[in-house]
């Protein structure tokens, strides 16, 4: 059985509607957890229609309202929401760095995205925004809050890391070796990701799904795919969804193992480490067997899936047994637990407001999870969410262990029934008329990290116009100087990797 059909309502209003409008909705338990800008061709040749579009979901039932705010093109703007939701504050702070849509009254006016040495009034979302331009002198100094006070110093870290990371910069204000405040800059790698969909058929824009975070390829890849097929009315046949269901399993455990290992190599216990990367690398090898691909790439396209093998329950069985051994190894050596234990923490309230999703959130008490939310696949009573109140280290370490849990078991309840090959649906898109009429779509995933939203839209001719893409890293990241307030320095690698937050889901 298919999971239910979402409940869907689409409202359109003029901007001073807006404020009490999203009020009521977050008021009755919606969140808000997309905002994309549109540009909107109308009229004459080179006329243009400004328009925003605000996602809402709750569940379950499964339910998402869309609003629909259409502004003057002459001059964008929107009253702000930064008042009544942390989120849309972040939302509306990009959409005017990469749209030049302004939030009316917004409480931080400063960029988010744009470093200083993007020339201004250049917003290269917009359907004019032309090549980029070279990169200009620095206006001034990042706006970074200055902590004064006797004892207190700065300690910068990045952009450049070493090893093999992303680049970020972090602003620790420090007592001793108490950090007092910290500052994350992100967007050093701001991609355009957006903006190479546009203009591509929909099966053209699944490799950059794929790549949005590349240790997320199966959660970005199946949101863009249920986008799709809700624009589309493109079916999907019941092996498909149980493959897709699969699929996002076997992501959920390799990449849940390696954070098991790499919090415990963060604590000095590298042993530990070295046997979850030898259980990582089994789990990978074991992907490539499925997929033909590491990261599952090829395993989800428009439409269903494709398998070219499916894995053995006894293989399954085997890596849950050392998982376990692991978990308990770990927990059970005193310097782990006790460095663990009170570690950064991040109250439920905390989390609550700050929007948190996936592991994060579960692990201050919130038990939202897109599979029982918002499922596209029937999980029926198989799964179950597991949740931490606890805010800290060994919190966030206990909500992954748990979910190799609960993905090995469903995995084996997924895998009887399944075979190598395709299982898809329609193989061309449907005529855009009737049932198929819609021309947006929005896909809800659970990915590893948390719940990722894909909103896209069709033109006539089935290539895509607008993709948006929200992923959970850019609702947890304002959360980790939240929880590393009167943490130690020493601390911040192990806290970094408790979150283990995507610069490149952040960065699009």
């Amino acid at each position: 059985m298919y999971a239910q059909a979402p409940l869907r309502t689409v409202t359109d209003l003029d901007p001073a509607e807006l404020p009490a409008k999203a009020a009521a909705l977050l008021l009755a338990g919606h969140r808000l957890a997309l905002v994309a800008a549109h540009h909107d061709e109308e009229g004459a040749p080179g006329g243009r229609a400004v328009r925003v579009v605000l996602l809402f979901l709750t569940g379950p039932p499964d339910t998402r309202t869309e609003l629909h705010v259409r502004l003057d093109p002459d001059a964008p703007e929107l009253p702000t929401l930064a008042h009544l939701s942390f989120p849309a504050g972040r939302f509306e702070r990009e959409m005017r760095d990469l749209h030049g849509i302004v939030p009316t009254g917004h409480p931080l006016p400063h960029r988010l995205v744009r470093h200083f040495h993007w020339p201004k009034g250049w917003y290269p979302m917009h359907p004019d925004a032309g090549p980029p331009p070279p990169f200009g002198e620095q206006e001034g100094p990042y706006p970074f809050l200055e902590v004064e006070g006797e004892g207190v110093y700065e300690i910068p870290v990045g952009p450049v890391h070493a090893g093999l990371i992303e680049p970020g910069h972090f602003r620790f204000s420090v007592v001793g070796e108490t950090i007092i405040k910290l500052k994350a800059r992100l967007w050093f790698v701001h991609k355009g990701i957006e903006k190479l969909f546009e203009g591509r058929l929909p099966e053209d824009g699944l490799p950059l799904a794929e790549r949005v975070s590349g240790d997320t390829t199966v959660g970005h890849a199946l949101a863009y795919c249920l986008a799709v097929e809700e624009a589309t009315g493109l079916y999907v046949p019941e092996a498909a969804r149980r493959a897709r269901a699969l699929l996002l399993e076997l992501e959920r455990l390799h990449n849940h193992v390696a954070d098991l290992g790499a919090l415990c190599n963060d604590v000095g216990h590298g042993i530990l480490h070295a046997r979850a990367q030898h259980l990582r690398e089994r789990l990978l090898r074991l992907n490539r067997q499925t997929t033909g691909h590491r990261l599952l790439r090829g395993g989800v396209v428009p439409g269903g899936a494709v398998l070219c093998a499916v894995p053995e329950p006894a293989v399954l069985r085997a890596l849950g047994r050392e998982i376990r051994e692991l978990v308990t190894l770990a927990l059970g050596h005193t310097t782990v637990r006790d460095r663990f234990t009170g570690t950064a923490r991040l109250g439920a309230d905390a989390a609550r407001d700050l929007g948190c999703l996936g592991y994060v959130a579960r692990a201050s008490g919130l038990a939202a999870d897109a599979r029982r939310n918002h499922p596209f696949h029937d999980y029926g009573e198989s799964l179950t969410v597991p949740v931490h109140a606890s805010g800290d280290v060994l919190a966030r370490f206990l909500v992954r262990a748990e979910e190799t849990e609960v993905s090995l078991a469903l995995a084996e309840r997924l895998c009887p029934g399944l075979g190598p090959g395709r299982a898809v649906g329609e193989t061309t898109w449907p005529p855009r008329s009737g049932r198929h009429a819609h021309r947006a779509g929005v896909g809800v995933v659970e990915g590893w990290r948390g719940t990722i939203t894909t909103r896209v839209e069709l033109a006539a001719d089935h290539t895509l116009t607008r993709v948006k893409i929200a992923d959970p890293s850019f609702f947890n990241w304002p959360a980790l100087p939240v929880a590393l307030a009167d943490t130690i320095v020493p601390d911040f690698p192990l806290a970094n990797k408790s979150f283990n937050l995507s610069y490149a889901g952040n960065d699009l």
